[in-house]
């Protein structure tokens, strides 16, 4: 439930009311500023390029952002990911550039790219989908399965889930490291209304913190608080957490729009995606550095799937991928990794 801040309304004496009326403006402004924002909700951008005609729904509510391609439509190659480097991965720079590379070596020359289903929501929704063999999109029922062509060539993912698609015979028992991100940060309300410039404003009192609800980015969180400004502010941050109705758990989602509505002062989650969600919302959003909490990363890896459905395009994926990634990722705020880090096997057994 959003938390509004109420005027007192007692009698007070001449000074103190002058004392009341300057710190009832300050909390004014503040609540100006939300409100405003709060009435335009985030509108993602489409990394689809539909044809012209097809009718779509690309409003604030109506909107399926995490699967990307054409469900129904033979898929030519399938990749299931996290979504905390779907800024990366979508981008012209990786899927958008693969099918014309594909198409310049003659060994894939005769590939069909024209299907590429991306999917990108969290590790433990994607793993539960392979593992019911479903998803449900609302009121659609997704069947995700070999027969159905909708099921993974390639997966994406921090180890723990890797491993255990392993364990249930998904993937193959190596998978190879190709990012690493650069810690985490703050992000704001735009114009920062609130001032608050680094980790010891989060936990000033009466701030409301948006936090990952689970995982590596909660647990980095929560370590780089500790770190940095001891364990009574750690706890000190979760005692300030703040949710919201019908919030599913899609980090790279939910958490900005937190702060767009007036759901939270602050949103704390890795650095990359504070940056991205500045960038694409630059009239609402902003973004704030907390130093010193660079080393509290974490990596993704890439694996591939027993005996794909679409083989040639997923080795001709993996080629690619590994040829561009360790100079793409950089220019999305990762870390540059080094040749005895990029590509780096991962042992999944």
């Amino acid at each position: 439930m959003i938390r509004r801040r109420a005027f007192l309304g007692c009698t007070l004496s001449a000074a103190a009311s002058l004392a009341t009326s300057s710190a009832q403006d300050a909390t004014a402004i503040a609540q100006s500023t939300g409100a405003s924002e709060r009435s335009e909700p985030l509108v993602w951008p489409l990394v689809t390029k539909l044809p012209g005609g097809i009718p779509s729904f690309i409003g604030h509510t109506d909107t399926v952002l995490d699967v990307v391609g054409r469900i129904g439509a033979p898929a030519d190659l399938v990749i299931f990911t996290e979504g905390n480097h779907l800024m990366v991965l979508s981008s012209d720079d990786i899927i958008g550039a693969f099918p014309s590379w594909a198409k310049s070596q003659p060994r894939y020359s005769n590939l069909d790219l024209n299907n590429i289903i991306l999917v990108t929501l969290p590790q433990p929704i994607l793993v539960q989908m392979v593992r019911t063999g479903g998803v449900a999109l609302g009121n659609l029922s997704l069947d995700v399965s070999r027969s159905s062509g909708f099921y993974p060539d390639i997966f994406m993912g921090y180890p723990e889930p890797l491993r255990q698609l392993h364990q249930l015979g998904v993937l193959e028992p190596e998978a190879r490291f190709f990012c690493r991100n650069r810690g985490v940060a703050l992000l704001v309300r735009k114009g920062n209304p609130l001032g608050i410039h680094g980790l010891a404003d989060v936990i000033r009192k009466g701030i409301r913190v948006a936090l990952p609800d689970t995982g590596d980015v909660r647990a980095k969180c929560l370590a780089a608080t500790n770190e940095l400004l001891g364990k009574p502010a750690a706890d000190a941050l979760v005692a300030a957490e703040a949710s919201f109705r019908g919030r599913l758990g899609i980090m790279h989602r939910d958490l900005p729009e937190m702060i767009a509505r007036d759901y939270a002062d602050v949103a704390f989650t890795w650095r990359h995606l504070v940056s991205y969600w500045a960038r694409i919302f630059p009239d609402q959003l902003e973004s704030v550095d907390v130093p010193g909490a660079e080393p509290f990363f974490t990596r993704i890896a890439f694996a591939r799937v027993n005996n794909p459905l679409h083989p040639t395009a997923t080795r001709a994926f993996d080629e690619f991928f590994f040829r561009r990634a360790r100079d793409v990722y950089p220019h999305y705020d990762f870390a540059a990794m080094n040749e005895r880090e990029f590509a780096a096997a991962l042992a999944l057994d």
